[in-house]
Order: structure tokens, then C-alpha cells, then sequence
């Protein structure tokens, strides 16, 4: 009876000397992971490698709908090694960092209009790339008129968030004019005209106005360097305005809602006897683009390359992305891609090439 217990007892010491070797081996494993990951991350450049032309990044690519695979929209357009984003949307300013995107490289925000899912990334924008990027001025924020209002919100709502880090860092490491935006209205282009609203350095960015009833203004971007060209629609019907503006692009950044699966969403929720919610899903189609038609814009244009943003409504399974593309290959020949974030295309100087990266 006596080795019987010696026995349980040694037993028991050796069960619990394994799992305390199996614990203290996991939190070396986890210590080791970490840091390779600070090492991996701190200090990286993802753009270092980037060749000259344009390069643009689908950091978000979601809308208000939830969706655990997408984050608000961002678009980032890097020409040579100089960063802009288009729109920010919730999120997108930690996607930038998890992209390792160089905040110190952001030259200036262009807003499409001013959806709360277009700007609720604003304040995270501001304060990363303040700190992140050791700005010591305000990021520049492009918008047509109402710019003003939204950025100045957004300075007022951080205001003490910034006077704390400066406070709390110093100002060798917080410089203290760094914090926030600021803006840089210009008028909406009336009908189809065009406006140049930056220009620099073989870089030109242009504005149209696009539909996006009743939300007025709302604009599209088109940037062009070094002979290559990409426009980004912000939210809108299919529009005649658009397909003049995209002529000839090398890459459109289209948004779209597929009606068939709103359509299911509609129905879920009237079932469900949500009757706010189902008329929100009925009223969305009055607004965005569906994929055909976000394609016909793309065929009509001779755009090379067609990559669909702001989706709508959420595609957790990849499986579905061909449900979102039907009937978009009866209309448009040229390449496609379903956004994701972290979609990165490259369209280099000198060549016609777009090439769509997807991880």
C-alpha cells in the first residue's frame, strides 16, 4: 500500500513537472513569437520595394453592414514614395498599421463625401499618423465644402486626447503642432466637369461629381502620375459623369451593392419583423451601383482593370464573391477583382500592366 502511494505520488509530481515544462515552454514559444513580430513590424516599410508609378492599397473595403473580414473604407494611392488615402473609414487607421504602411509618408486625406462610414476613421487617422509618423503639421484633408466642418469636429472631439499624449511623451517626441487635420475645401465640380483640386511633382488629382441622391456633394477621384492613372468612385449610381471621368484609366476602384443578396437581407429582416431594417435594405439600392452596372461603367471607360470596394452586403465565405460577380463577365472583358482588405495593385511607369495582389 505504502509503494502504491509512493507510486501516485511520483506520478503525480511527474504529470505536474510536464505540464509546468509544457507552460513554461509555450510562454517561451509566445515570447519568441512576439518578438519576432515586434521585430517584423517596428520599423518596416512595405512600400521600400515599390517601383515607381502608382501603387494603390485597398486597406478597408467594408460599409456600415458588419462584416468580421473588412474594416471601413480606405483607399491609400502611393505615387513614387509619397502616401495618400482616400477616405477613412472606422478601423482603417489600424489596418494601415497592420499593412505596415508608413504613416510618415502620408502627404494628405481626400474625402468622397461625408457618410459616417466614410469619415468615422478620421480621428484614428489623425492621431496615428501624428505619432506614428512624427508629423510635426496637420495632415492636409481634401474635400468639397462641408470638409471644414467635419474636420474641425473631428480636432475639437481629439483635442484632449492630444494636449494628454504631448503631455505625457514630450514634445522632442510628440511634436505638439502635429495633432489633427486640416482643410482644404474646394467647390463641387458642377455637372461633368472636371477640377483639379492637387497637383505636384508629375502628380495630378482631379475631382467629378458623382450621384449619390440625397447626399450632395459627392465626389470621385482620379489620380494620375507618371502616365498612370486610377480612379476611385466613392458611392454612387451608375453615372454618365463617372464613365467620362474613368476614360481610359488603367485601374477603377468601384463601389457596388449586389441587389440579389441585399435582397436576401430584406427578406430576413421582414421575417424577422424588423420593419426598420428592411426598409434601410430596400432603401440602400437607391444609392449604389450594382456589380453589372459598376462593370459597364468599367467597359464603357476601356478600363484596363475593375477592383470593387464599399461591398455590399458582407461576403464572409470567398465562395460568394461569384454570386456578387454575376452577370459582370457578360458586360466587361477586362480583369476583376473582388476587393479585400489588403488588396494591393501595382501599375508601374513605362509599362500598361496592372497587377492585383491578394493575400
Amino acid at each position: 500500500m505504502r509503494v502504491l502511494k509512493i507510486i501516485l505520488i511520483a506520478a503525480t509530481v511527474l504529470v505536474l513537472a510536464v505540464i509546468g515544462a509544457r507552460s513554461l515552454f509555450g510562454v517561451q514559444i509566445g515570447e519568441f513569437a512576439f518578438k519576432a513580430a515586434v521585430k517584423s513590424t517596428l520599423g518596416q516599410n512595405a512600400l521600400a520595394d515599390a517601383p515607381d508609378g502608382l501603387t494603390v492599397v485597398l486597406v478597408g473595403t467594408g460599409s456600415p453592414l458588419p462584416d468580421p473580414g473588412r474594416v471601413g473604407p480606405m483607399t491609400v494611392v502611393v505615387a513614387g514614395d509619397r502616401v495618400f488615402i482616400v477616405d477613412a473609414g472606422a478601423g482603417s487607421g489600424r489596418r494601415f498599421g497592420e499593412l505596415r504602411l508608413p504613416w510618415a509618408n502620408v502627404e494628405a486625406v481626400f474625402l468622397t463625401h461625408f457618410h459616417s462610414d466614410h469619415i468615422d476613421g478620421l480621428g484614428e487617422l489623425f492621431m496615428q499618423r501624428w505619432a506614428g509618423g512624427h508629423h510635426d503639421q496637420p495632415v492636409p484633408v481634401h474635400g468639397p465644402e462641408g470638409v471644414a466642418r467635419v474636420v474641425d469636429g473631428f480636432n475639437e472631439a481629439y483635442a484632449l486626447d492630444a494636449g494628454y499624449r504631448v503631455a505625457h511623451h514630450g514634445p522632442e517626441v510628440i511634436p505638439p503642432g502635429g495633432a489633427g487635420g486640416i482643410a482644404v475645401p474646394f467647390d463641387s465640380p458642377p455637372d461633368a466637369a472636371v477640377e483639379v483640386v492637387f497637383e505636384g511633382a508629375g502628380l495630378v488629382v482631379t475631382a467629378v461629381t458623382v450621384a449619390h441622391p440625397p447626399i450632395v456633394p459627392a465626389v470621385a477621384y482620379r489620380v494620375d502620375y507618371r502616365g498612370r492613372s486610377v480612379v476611385i468612385s466613392g458611392d454612387t449610381v451608375k453615372s454618365a459623369a463617372l464613365t467620362r471621368f474613368a476614360r481610359g484609366a488603367d485601374l477603377l476602384v468601384h463601389e457596388a451593392l449586389a441587389p440579389q443578396l441585399v435582397e436576401v437581407m430584406t427578406a430576413g429582416a421582414t421575417q424577422a419583423r424588423v420593419d426598420h431594417m428592411a426598409q434601410i435594405t430596400r432603401d440602400i439600392h437607391t444609392y449604389h451601383a450594382t456589380p453589372v452596372e459598376a462593370a459597364e461603367v468599367a467597359a464603357e471607360a476601356d478600363v484596363t482593370h475593375l477592383l470593387y470596394y464599399h461591398i455590399v452586403p458582407a461576403l464572409p465565405l470567398r465562395r460568394l464573391e461569384a454570386l456578387f460577380l454575376a452577370g459582370v463577365d457578360e458586360v466587361y472583358d477586362g480583369g476583376v477583382t473582388v476587393g479585400r482588405d489588403g488588396t494591393w495593385a501595382h501599375l508601374p511607369a513605362g509599362v500598361d500592366v496592372v497587377t492585383v495582389e491578394q493575400f
